[in-house]
């Protein structure tokens, strides 16, 4: 008999060493745990088939279907046949598979009536939806597909067929045999639920979930399965969270109270508008916390011009007049620059200390980026080491060794997501102590993101628009189907400017020259063109449907003063058109700009097609949003763009794009450089069971803050969430 495998058994020792390399090599699968929580993507129900039609060309698929017909027909431009295999799913959706060279034996083993797993990339010729060459593994002789199944796919012998994450070297049913053989000696760790928690919540044991998720007796057995798996997902993160924010609460912070006849009070004294009750709410929010002896550590969430930027400013004003400094750190050199005009037109006198006709408390505002001079690095430097002012804006060259500061009291991150964990944490780490931290994003979250990823922090919204603010009309351009529709849209940008209007034109690649962070790669794997490009965009409207017009181009690969001296031209009034990247995606303020046309629409996500469509409306005039796109209608870009068309609720719109992303990116898997562990856990449909296992982490750590009377516990949370992990939502 063989010995029991754990969870740290190597796979090679099970399913030989050939089968082992390709689990590592196209599956990162190394162990027998890896291998037991890499669930099923799904369960095909015999009877119950996948929905062909539903299949995006350029997706690696594995579909159950009947084989319906076989031809042979002799190739064209070499020797040899031909074999294609019509498949369908019994309701109409046909798939068409291609075997090259002479294979009669397949076309005997292909006969109509049998059904099969198909597993393959989706192409498309001549309109016809196609897997060449697939991998395929049949399940009986029969025409219904209830036959008995031979001894080598036993793995499928149950009413629900699992359905795995695979790969074109390692299809589904060879990772459902190798489950098999682990599951067959495999010992599970101990269970990490307190039996308190599993017993309240009715959740079935550790070892049943695990066998029941890969080979399930019933639908019901399933669903208790995937259900007690996702609580160790949610609970692992919900309790480094609670245990997190349990800790900061003892960290120590010099408190910054407002004060009396201070900047803050002169400030709003001067300020043109009226805030509105959200900015004034979050305010007296934002002012508590910066006067207590722990750091705030606080997210300030709202629309694209919902006015976080005053309600910043405010919180740094406090933060001077209790003797400190406060810090922006903004994600690019135009928005930073913005931010530095911006902020010195609000304060005026208050924010020229020094200068002739300031204000008797006022303090300066420096901007500290990468292409500062030396001469202007050396001065704004040495009035932030001296705490001459108070406000330092800046982009990452705020990170570098040799930018000190007298005494950093507030740490205010613009446009959060943009930025890296070890980035935002090298600014905190310039305190002698941890300073109070406010972080921004102009992208909604939706609650159960907020409680997920931020759920040590406070969350603020500001869900009220400033008076004055226009409505953007938006809607799709589908420029293969109807061309005219888009000579319509060059139209329709030049009577805006006719009107006296700006307009954006915004490309997804900037062009020639490697890729940058701010745009697609050149080109995907089915064989699109690249997506449309900045430079080369802009002369050919030049010459054509905008000819005549003043166009500038934006994009990040130009030198910092060139983009300064761009803005800076438009914000004047001096360009009709910007041909732009998305760099102005944030925080680019033309009340004059009136119409966006954005091409390739559906290169871009839900949540930056809403941040772009919210440069234009900033004024009295009313904007235009046109999303230009040849995705084929009914298509799932082309579902995307139509919800963007359909509402301008940023919230709304952040549950579609929660919904269209795998949760390890909502989870920032990407920036902690690790898988993610949210395997079956769904932010948007668990919101209820996240929910509850918030309330039991918090429970527990108030009776037990480090895990002391639950020590399996403690080793689950630190598998599914490292200490990689921990830090990432710790400094996120």
């Amino acid at each position: 008999m063989s010995e029991p495998a754990t969870v740290g058994t190597p796979l090679k020792k099970l399913v030989g060493d050939k089968t082992a390399k390709a689990l590592a090599s196209h599956l990162d699968l190394h162990t027998a745990g890896d291998l037991v929580y890499h669930f099923p993507r799904r369960y095909d129900e015999r009877g119950e088939h996948t929905d062909i039609r539903s299949l995006d060309v350029g997706e690696q698929v594995t579909v159950m279907a009947q084989v319906q017909r076989t031809t042979v027909r002799p190739m064209r431009q070499r020797r040899g046949n031909l074999l294609e295999v019509t498949v369908g799913d019994g309701s109409g959706g046909v798939l068409t598979l291609t075997f090259f060279g002479n294979q009669a034996w397949r076309e005997r083993e292909l006969r109509p009536g049998r059904w099969g797993l198909f597993a393959g990339k989706v192409t498309e010729f001549r309109s016809k939806r196609q897997l060449n060459g697939p991998e395929y593994v049949l399940l009986g002789e029969g025409g219904d597909g209830e036959a008995a199944l031979s001894d080598d796919i036993e793995e499928f012998a149950g009413a629900l067929i699992p359905v795995y994450p695979a790969a074109a070297a390692v299809p589904t049913w060879v990772i459902a045999r190798c489950v098999r053989v682990v599951l067959d000696t495999f010992t599970p760790p101990d269970d990490p639920l307190p039996s308190g928690v599993r017993a309240s919540r009715k959740l079935v044991g550790l070892g049943v979930a695990l066998t029941e998720i890969h080979r399930p007796s019933s639908k019901e057995a399933l669903h208790q399965a995937r259900r007690r798996l996702k609580w160790d997902e949610a609970f692992a993160v919900q309790v480094t969270l609670v245990q997190r924010k349990h800790r900061a609460a003892d960290w120590p912070a010099r408190p910054r109270p407002a004060r009396p006849d201070g900047l803050l009070e002169a400030f709003d004294a001067r300020l043109p508008y009226e805030l509105t009750a959200g900015q004034r709410e979050v305010g007296v929010e934002i002012a508590a916390d910066l006067a207590t002896p722990h750091p705030m550590h606080r997210l300030l969430q709202g629309e694209v011009g919902s006015g976080k930027t005053v309600v910043a400013l405010r919180a740094m004003l406090q933060v001077v007049d209790a003797g400190g400094q406060a810090a922006l750190l903004a994600p690019t050199e135009v928005l930073a620059a913005q931010h530095h005009r911006g902020m010195l037109d609000l304060l005026g006198p208050l924010g020229r200390a020094g200068e002739l006709g300031s204000a008797e408390h006022a303090t300066r505002v420096e901007l500290v980026t990468g292409s500062l001079g030396a001469a202007a690095r050396r001065r704004a430097l040495g009035e932030v080491a001296s705490g001459a002012a108070g406000i330092v804006l800046g982009t990452h060259a705020l990170l570098y060794e040799g930018v000190d500061f007298a005494d950093l009291g507030l740490v205010v991150v613009d446009e959060q997501h943009r930025f890296g964990v070890e980035q935002r944490d090298a600014l905190r780490a310039k305190a002698d102590q941890p300073p109070h931290v406010l972080v921004m994003t102009a992208t909604p979250i939706p609650r159960t993101v907020a409680m997920t990823v931020y759920g040590d922090l406070e969350v603020s919204t500001l869900s009220q628009l400033p008076r004055g603010r226009s409505p953007i009309a938006s809607h799709v351009v589908p420029a293969a189907e109807k061309p005219a529709y888009l000579d319509r849209a060059w139209r329709r940008l030049r009577e805006e400017v006719a009107a006296g209007h700006q307009a954006y034109v915004v490309c997804p690649r900037i062009g020639d020259g490697p890729i940058s962070d701010e745009e697609p790669p050149a080109e995907d794997d089915n064989g699109r063109r690249p997506p449309l490009a900045v430079t080369e965009v802009a002369p050919l409207l030049a010459e054509g449907p905008l000819r005549g017009l003043r166009i500038g181009v934006l994009h990040g690969r130009l030198p910092a003063d060139e983009k300064d001296a761009v803005m800076r031209s438009f914000a004047a009034g001096d360009l009709d058109v910007l041909v732009a990247t998305t760099v102005i995606e944030v925080g680019v303020d033309v009340p004059n700009a009136t119409v966006m046309i954005v091409l390739d629409a559906d290169r871009f996500g839900v949540s930056q097609l809403h941040q772009l469509r919210g440069r234009v409306g900033r004024g009295a005039a009313a904007g235009l949003c046109l999303l230009v796109s040849e995705a084929a209608e009914g298509s799932s870009a082309r579902e995307r763009l139509d919800a963007v068309a359909s509402t301008s609720d940023g919230f709304k719109l952040a549950e579609l794009d929660l919904e269209q992303r795998r949760e390890g990116d909502v989870l920032g898997a990407t920036q902690s450089g690790h898988r993610s562990h949210l395997r079956l856990l769904s932010l948007r449909r668990d919101a209820d069971l996240i929910r509850d296992a918030r309330a039991e982490a918090i429970t527990l750590i108030e009776d037990d803050p480090e895990l002391a009377r639950s020590p399996a516990l403690a080793a689950s949370v630190a598998a599914l969430v490292d200490e990689d992990r921990a830090e990432y939502l710790e400094k996120g």
